[in-house]
């Protein structure tokens, strides 16, 4: 029965009493409260039933007015019968309740467990149970998996953000640097709790560290050979400044993207440019040429003055032994002059003869003039070729014919010094 029905109040449908108003108004006692729960569920049951193809059951259980029939009809559930369903139910809905705090760990990851909002523990891999919500929760941090943040752009290098890319050298020039920062975690409740937005945080670190490091350097250096100095110093700095805010981030990788000086003054730095590397150029050539030159002069001095040295020695060690030679001829002399006299007179000329190409000599007892043709003498033998020379007519008789040059000269050279001793 329904709250719309006529029939709540006790009122009859206007065809005389029946059997149900009669027992409705004995229930009621003449009243207008609420009908019995009982007869409610009944009428529900016999509804339910019409509504699959049954008919209702009578209210009296014989033969009332109208409604008896023999038609099949549902079961007619007590309160009992109700109150063991929901508790049934209510043990199925709790059983599904614990099992919801069942979670499983990969071996990858950590598992953070929060009870109403605070932290409680950190779970290992594997198939782990907490209470179930709204007691307790879990969140499952990655450790290996490598986060990157950009700074300077976003996807490409040509979507440049200039805010973050653009900063100042030491010594005053605009560069726009792009770099890419990859991390991993080391800590999954610092990660969750001290960390709202992770990649910002990464993000502002790495700028804060990029710009002063920037900062000091010089824009050559930043440019060209100082790129992996910076990215490497970088990583030191931005790994000190996240660990000094507990966020449980570790820097894996810093890589330089790109490092230009800005679009609007790009073609100018290209003419400073060309014009450092012809300096640099110039320079490399003057340094070639002078380690050329400088070499081979300091070469050539050193020989000339090895050259000095040696003629300097030359000439002290022959002055030395001639003073040697002179001391020796001195002793010499004193003991036999006219020896000594003989031996230097004979020396002194044998040393300048050797030096002309023609001897004459005038003999006083015998009045012969003897002449040797020594020039020729001397070009036969720079030639190599052995001389023959004629035997003058005094020395014909003791020789022969093809005497050879070598005995005419000691002969001759006898011969003059006979004659010289026979002059004294």
């Amino acid at each position: 029965m329904s709250l719309n029905d006529p029939r709540w109040g006790g009122q009859g449908d206007g065809n005389g009493g029946s059997g149900d108003n009669g027992r409705r108004d004995s229930n009621r006692g003449g009243n207008q409260g609420p009908p019995d729960l009982e007869e409610v569920w009944r009428d529900f049951n016999q509804r339910l039933s019409g509504m699959f193809g049954g008919k209702r059951q009578g209210r009296s259980g014989g033969s009332g007015g109208g409604d008896g029939g023999g038609g099949p009809q549902l079961p007619n559930f007590s309160f009992k019968q109700f109150g063991g369903g929901i508790g049934a139910l209510v043990a199925l809905v709790a059983v599904i309740w614990l099992a919801s705090g069942f979670y499983t760990v990969d071996a990858n990851q950590r598992g953070v467990v929060l009870r109403l909002g605070k932290f409680m523990e950190t779970t290992e891999p594997g198939l782990r149970w907490r209470l179930p919500y709204p007691f307790e929760s879990h969140e499952i941090v990655d450790l290996t998996g490598v986060r990157t943040v950009e700074v300077g752009y976003r996807g490409s290098e040509r979507n440049k953000v200039l805010r973050e890319s653009l900063m100042l050298t030491d010594d005053e020039n605009i560069i726009n640097i792009q770099f890419a920062v990859q991390y991993v975690l080391n800590s999954p409740e610092n990660y969750v709790f001290n960390n709202r937005f992770p990649d910002e945080a990464v993000a502002q670190a790495a700028e804060t560290a990029m710009r002063e490091i920037v900062g000091k350097s010089k824009m050559d250096f930043v440019l060209y050979e100082g790129r992996e100095e910076i990215a490497t110093t970088a990583l030191e700095l931005m790994q000190r400044i996240l660990d000094r805010y507990q966020t449980g981030i570790q820097i894996s990788r810093v890589t330089m993207q790109n490092a230009q000086p800005p679009e609007q003054v790009q073609a100018s730095f290209d003419d400073a440019v060309k014009a450092g590397q012809d300096r640099e150029r110039q320079k490399n050539e003057g340094e070639a040429y002078a380690n050329d030159v400088i070499p081979r002069a300091r070469g050539t001095a050193s020989r000339l003055i090895e050259e000095a040295n040696a003629y300097s020695a030359r000439v002290v060690a022959n002055a030395e032994g001639e003073a040697s030679r002179f001391n020796q001829v001195l002793a010499e002399y004193r003991r036999a002059p006219d020896v000594t006299r003989e031996r230097m007179y004979i020396e002194t000329m044998q040393e300048m003869m050797s030096r002309t190409s023609k001897v004459m000599i005038d003999a006083k007892g015998n009045g012969n003039l003897l002449m040797l043709p020594l020039d020729k003498l001397m070009q036969q033998a720079g030639a190599g070729k052995p001389v023959v020379q004629a035997p003058d007519p005094q020395s014909a008789a003791g020789l022969g014919a093809n005497a050879p040059v070598g005995n005419a000269e000691s002969r001759n050279r006898d011969l003059m010094r006979s004659r010289e001793r026979g002059e004294r």
